[in-house]
């Protein structure tokens, strides 16, 4: 190793973050950033930006400091605890998120995304975007304001074929390349499976779709997600299954809280197995290792089932699903948005008996990521060897 550590900032990366998607992109970038670091025998400090969770010790990987939120007025002063990170930082990797650089969140949190990427380039700090959904844009101006930032980073790395050719269309001057969601790599202690003579069955019951489908419709759904719930849970337990509740989005009160309907669940199904609450997205993936089969209706729940080799049928409500398991070649997902309540349990039911070959069609997907990572990887150490 080097006497001088390289000293990393990671504006958008959040430990503890309600959402385990984005604790799991962070977990997962900060393992990725450490190996490439490894590769060309530098020792990293790292701090995470932009964070709004709560972090225990326990749960904080090594080399890793919890940094400041940007807030504005300080910002715009110049003065400010996370501009100190910047003015520290020998590079700058912004993973927005995981889907946050775009303009269809609002103004706020566009301004937000947008002022933190500008504030490195000012301070001269090379910018790499992380592996991310890149857009959309809608607004012109916002689009011309975005396109120039991404002109001036060091590299701009997409997730998906649609961001990708995003970045080719509007011939983005920055290097460009497409790898895949970095939560392939989020890290996880692998759990006995196959104890239980019963089988075992993670339901990730989203409470977006859930709400959804009790309310207003909003999701463009064309399945009724709460009666699908119910009849799957009723389904699975007929065929002998114990049934486990895996929440991945913890905001408590918020519109999206998994956990929300657990109460109505449990009390509708009292046999429900309901886990420890999670600390981290690490915790959710090796609890979901260890079961049997898993349904999923949050992508990064999802993609902790496939990268722990667990079978399981997705249920998509957006592009975003039927893009990354097309790109894995794994058919076995249900388009929420396309099929009618009867499909989609009887596209789930079949996946639950045929789950011994939906885990041995997970193996080329996992290949594939594999290798589209280590690129990742090797572009990270690239850049780092040049600084």
């Amino acid at each position: 190793m080097t006497s001088r550590p390289l000293t990393i900032a990671l504006p958008w990366h959040s430990l503890g973050h309600g959402n385990l998607g984005v604790d799991a992109l962070t977990r997962a970038n900060i393992a990725i950033i450490q190996a490439a670091a490894a590769r060309i025998g530098r020792e990293v400090r790292i701090t995470t930006l932009c964070s709004s969770g709560q972090v225990t010790p326990e749960t904080t990987p090594a080399g890793v400091t919890v940094g400041p939120l940007p807030r504005i007025k300080p910002l715009l002063r110049g003065k400010s605890d996370y501009l100190a990170v910047l003015r520290r930082s020998d590079l700058v990797i912004d993973i927005g998120e995981g889907d946050s650089w775009s303009d269809i969140y609002g103004n706020h949190r566009y301004a937000f995304h947008a002022g933190t990427k500008v504030a490195a380039l000012l301070l001269g700090k090379p910018l790499v975007l992380a592996p991310q959904t890149i857009g959309p844009f809608d607004n012109p101006k916002k689009r011309w304001l975005a396109n120039r930032i991404m002109d001036r980073a060091s590299a701009v790395f997409s997730r998906d074929n649609l961001s990708s050719q995003y970045l080719s269309r509007h011939k983005i001057k920055a290097k460009t390349a497409e790898f895949i969601d970095v939560a392939f790599r989020l890290p996880y202690d692998a759990q006995p499976r196959g104890v239980s003579p019963r089988p075992q069955v993670g339901i990730n019951v989203s409470g977006l779709l859930y709400r959804d489908a009790i309310g207003p419709r909003s999701m463009g759904m064309t399945l009724d997600y709460a009666a699908l719930t119910h009849r799957l849970i009723e389904a699975l337990e007929q065929r002998g299954a114990d049934v486990h509740l895996v929440p991945h989005v913890l905001e408590e009160g918020g519109l999206d809280d998994d956990h929300a309907f657990t109460p109505e669940l449990t009390a509708r199904f009292p046999q429900l197995k309901v886990p420890a609450r999670f600390r981290s997205a690490s915790e959710a993936k090796s609890y979901m290792s260890g079961l049997d089969f898993v349904v999923g209706g949050r992508m990064h729940a999802c993609i902790g089932a496939f990268s722990s080799n667990t079978p399981v049928v997705p249920i998509a409500y957006s592009r975003k699903f039927n893009g990354l398991f097309g790109t894995l070649g794994y058919p076995h997902y249900v388009d929420g948005r396309a099929v009618d309540t009867n499909t989609a349990l009887a596209a789930i039911l079949t996946g639950f008996e045929q789950r011994a070959q939906l885990a041995e069609d997970i193996k080329p997907g996992l290949v594939l990521a594999k290798e589209r990572l280590d690129a990742y990887e090797s572009e990270l150490a690239a850049i780092m060897a040049k600084l």
